[in-house]
């Protein structure tokens, strides 16, 4: 079978591989918008931060050990190793080791973690092939708004049914930075693509496992293996995404209206609107807890003053963050009841060293995480909640808090910056900050010395 009768397309199915192809390949580095620069710098500063700091989790250690084991060329650089293996193989251990702590950046048009997955990959092809900084930032940012459009398009249908869009969109999105970085022809990419779709995968069921982390990694080197076999001749559905049978419809995706999923494509970017995580749990919990840690300072509540709580959440994250007894630190990460508890406790939820196995056993944490019941609602966005406290006197306290309420760049920068000094140091976090925020002057390898270091 040759390229041309593979490049078929199905009747009626909307061309959505083509119009991600051409943005991938089309785009001048030059045209993308600054602000989306700074938003794509600040993630890249977040992500080598939880990184960095993912390094020792067990995840990090067994993936890293699967990669030195098999070794292979020295091409790129992982995280906790002395020496480079593939760039495919360090873009895996990467991205798991980078997703490990569940403390990185979310995009809620899909849900998904985005920057865990494109960034290794994009990473790890970079300095295989020694790349400008800049031709390093432009793919990452294609690849990210790549990854956010197709998994908007995928719809939390898709994510509802039981796949992790960090795994899937994710595949998509490494993908097309890697082919961006190899400087795949549009049909090339288009082949590339074929070969995520029927190459990308990732289960919810393995949410508080290692098996989450352990899908960005899979996204990472499931985007350089599509690439790299694309730019080798191998042929592939160039449309596997959208065609019959293919990944939509195979995968229980809502495959919405494709204008939507181009419209302005090149020249807006909604990757502009991921949320950065600042509690070191699911994103999930973190509108309830922020309204908790409010309501805990506004009404001097006390641990041992609560009777009953009450959270008020979208429907979709009861079987991601709903885990009502938490036996592990992981599994505390996706607990509703018990992260809540910890909130009216006054603990340090953006510490990561709260959720270890301990606190789900502390008597006095059980005895309110007991008192907590989770009420869904289709009322409540995705990124919001609201928290009803009954005191033992009998007062109640409310609160809400929505995710997307408006924050500043320069908030955003502040607080990213707190985070990552916190996670690796402030010696450290101000290095990476000054190589990463004048990347585009910089050489990729100046990064990738530091991560090392």
């Amino acid at each position: 079978m040759d390229g041309t009768q593979s490049a078929r397309s199905s009747k009626g199915t909307p061309d959505i591989s083509g119009p991600i192809a051409r943005f991938a390949v089309a785009t001048r580095a030059e045209a993308l918008p600054a602000s989306a620069r700074r938003i794509a710098k600040l993630s890249l500063l977040d992500v080598c931060a939880v990184t960095l700091a993912g390094a020792g989790e067990p995840v990090s250690r067994a993936v890293r050990a699967l990669v030195a084991e098999e070794a292979g060329m020295p091409e790129a650089t992982v995280i906790g190793h002395p020496k480079k293996v593939p760039a495919r193989a360090a873009a895996l251990a990467n991205g798991a080791t980078a997703h490990a702590l569940d403390y990185d950046d979310t995009h809620f048009d899909y849900t998904g973690h985005p920057s865990v997955a494109v960034f290794p990959a994009a990473l790890a092809v970079a300095e295989k092939r020694g790349a400008s900084g800049a031709e390093f930032l432009a793919a990452a940012l294609i690849g990210l708004e790549s990854t956010c459009r197709i998994g908007a398009w995928l719809g939390t249908r898709h994510y509802d049914h039981g796949f992790h869009q960090t795994a899937t969109s994710g595949s998509f999105g490494a993908a097309v930075a890697a082919a961006r970085l190899m400087g795949l022809s549009e049909e090339r990419t288009r082949h590339a693509l074929g070969i995520a779709a029927t190459r990308a995968s990732g289960l919810k069921s393995q949410f508080g496992t290692m098996g989450k982390p352990y899908h960005a990694g899979l996204a990472a080197a499931n985007g350089i293996e599509a690439a790299t076999l694309a730019a080798l001749g191998f042929v592939s559905r160039t449309d596997g995404l959208e065609c019959e049978q293919g990944f939509a419809a195979t995968h229980a995706a809502a495959a919405g209206d494709p204008a939507k999923l181009c419209a302005g494509l090149g020249e807006t970017f909604r990757f502009e609107h991921v949320q950065y995580k600042f509690h070191a749990c699911c994103h999930g919990t973190h509108a309830a807890l922020e309204a908790l840690h409010g309501l805990r300072q506004k009404a001097g509540l006390k641990i041992d003053d609560i009777d009953a709580v009450t959270l008020g959440v979208h429907p979709r994250w009861l079987r991601v963050c709903n885990i009502e007894a938490p036996a592990t630190g992981l599994e505390a990460k996706f607990s509703y009841r018990l992260t809540s508890a910890m909130a009216l406790a006054g603990m340090q939820t953006g510490a990561l060293s709260v959720f270890a196995d301990a606190t789900c056993r502390d008597p006095a944490l059980v005895r309110v995480r007991d008192r907590v019941a989770v009420a869904a609602d289709d009322k409540y966005p995705p990124t919001a909640a609201a928290v009803t406290v009954r005191t033992r006197a009998g007062k109640e306290h409310v609160a809400s808090y929505d995710l997307e309420a408006p924050m500043s760049v320069e908030v955003k920068e502040q607080k990213l910056r707190e985070k990552a000094e916190a996670l690796v140091g402030p010696d450290r976090a101000r290095r990476l900050w000054a190589v990463i925020g004048d990347i585009e002057r910089r050489k990729v390898g100046e990064l990738t010395a530091l991560m090392a270091a």
